[in-house]
């Protein structure tokens, strides 16, 4: 790669973390491609970024974003994951694959400009997905009128019953 297209590159890259809400540092060392190849499938299906990039172009294209406070940790070989929308996803996909292959490390992450450990990460795994979330507020939302409904629909129906017997001792008291 000529240093234009390098040039080039760290400025994509610093454009990308500038966009990113998540992004968390992992060690690979010791992965076979199969095994690199699975993770990264798992996390693109997540819609999660996952590359290798050398360690100086990640020092500078990480340089004044939000990634900045860990550009110390860039160091040794190792990858990132980069998610712009669900900062939960890649913290999931990537505990639940380390759980299966010790090889992977997660290192370290940075959620918004705030630098992320390992077991911030684990936690960050175990919220409900962006998803997860929505449906439930969807259905509090949907639970709330339904209610209202039933409560008002309730009202005429107990009297229909309460007029009805009214009659019906009427009828056997006159009959």
């Amino acid at each position: 790669m000529d240093i234009e297209a390098k040039k080039q590159f760290a400025e994509q890259l610093h454009e990308r973390m500038k966009k990113s809400k998540v992004v968390i540092v992992t060690d690979f060392k010791g992965m076979d491609v199969g095994t690199m190849t699975e993770l990264r499938r798992k996390l693109r299906e997540a819609n999660v970024e996952y590359e290798v990039i050398k360690n100086t172009m990640l020092r500078r294209a990480s340089e004044g974003t939000d990634v900045a406070p860990i550009k110390s940790y860039f160091e040794g070989p190792c990858a990132i994951a980069v998610s712009y929308s669900d900062p939960v996803a890649p913290a999931k996909v990537l505990t639940e694959f380390a759980k299966n292959n010790q090889k992977l490390e997660i290192k370290v992450g940075v959620l918004n400009g705030k630098v992320l450990d390992i077991a911030a990460i684990k936690a960050l795994s175990s919220l409900p997905s962006r998803e997860e979330l929505l449906a439930t507020v969807l259905s509090a939302m949907i639970a709330v009128p339904t209610s209202l409904v039933r409560a008002l629909n309730d009202v005429p129906r107990r009297m229909v019953t309460v007029l009805q017997a009214i009659k019906d001792q009427k009828e056997k008291q006159a009959a």
